[in-house]
C-alpha cells in the first residue's frame, strides 16, 4: 500500500439500484444487497436522508470504536438518476469524490467475481455515467460485482433487470458477503492492498 493510497475518512459508500420490490432481486440491484448484508452484521438500520433521494446508515467499519467513520446510502430514484442523490449526500456530508464508493453490477466481470478500481469508462452502465456527471470526475472508488454477460444474444437492458438464475442463487450469497469485504477492505486498507487481495482470487 502507497501511502497516498489509504486516506482518512469519513467515506461515503453508495450501493446502486432500483426502487421498489419489482427490481429488488435483480442483478442491476447487486449494490444494494450489497449494502444491506453489512448495514446487517452491522446491525443497523437504514433511515430517509436529509436533503437526498436515499436511505443512509451511518456508523463505522472496523474494530469497534477504532474503525473508519462511513455513510452507506442506497438511492431511492432510478438508477440512471443515481448521481443527483450521490452529490447531494457527498456535499451534505463534506466528502470528497475521491472517497465515494460505489458498488455496482458489471456485466464485464464473469459471476462470482469482485474487481476494484478508481475513475475509468462506465462500460455503459447508466448509473455510473450519471454519478461522473453529477460529480463532475470519474476519480470515485468503484466495487464491482460481476454479473456476467448475457447469455445467447439477449439484451443487456433486460439481463441485468432479470433475477439471477436458480444456479446463480445457490453462490450468491457469498459473492454478496465478498463485496461487502471488498468495501471495507478498501475503506480500510486503500485500493491497492484491496485490490491485491481480491483480484488475486481465482473464480471459484
Amino acid at each position: 500500500m502507497t501511502a497516498s493510497d489509504r486516506r482518512p475518512g469519513p467515506y461515503l459508500v453508495v450501493g446502486l439500484g432500483n426502487p421498489g420490490p419489482k427490481y429488488a432481486a435483480t442483478r442491476h440491484n447487486i449494490g444494494q444487497m450489497v449494502l444491506d448484508h453489512i448495514a446487517d452484521a452491522a446491525g443497523g438500520r437504514f433511515a430517509a436522508a436529509k436533503r437526498a433521494q436515499a436511505v443512509v446508515l451511518e456508523g463505522r467499519l472496523g474494530a469497534p470504536g477504532t474503525g473508519e467513520r462511513v455513510i452507506l446510502a442506497k438511492t431511492t430514484t432510478y438508477m440512471n438518476t443515481s448521481g443527483g442523490p450521490v452529490k447531494a449526500l457527498a456535499d451534505y456530508y463534506g466528502i470528497a469524490p475521491e472517497q465515494v464508493v460505489v458498488v455496482h453490477d458489471e456485466v464485464d466481470i464473469p459471476f462470482d467475481s469482485v474487481r476494484l478500481k478508481r475513475g475509468g469508462g462506465e462500460g455503459g452502465h447508466n448509473g455510473l455515467r450519471d454519478i461522473t456527471k453529477a460529480l463532475g470526475t470519474k476519480d470515485y472508488l468503484r466495487v464491482r460485482v460481476g454479473v456476467g454477460r448475457p447469455p445467447g444474444g439477449k439484451d443487456t437492458a433486460d439481463f441485468v433487470l432479470s433475477p439471477f438464475t436458480a444456479t446463480e442463487r445457490k453462490t450468491l450469497e457469498i459473492l454478496i458477503a465478498d463485496a461487502a469485504d471488498a468495501v471495507e477492505s478498501v475503506v480500510l486498507e486503500g485500493l491497492t492492498a484491496a485490490q491485491q487481495r481480491f483480484h488475486s482470487r481465482e473464480t471459484r
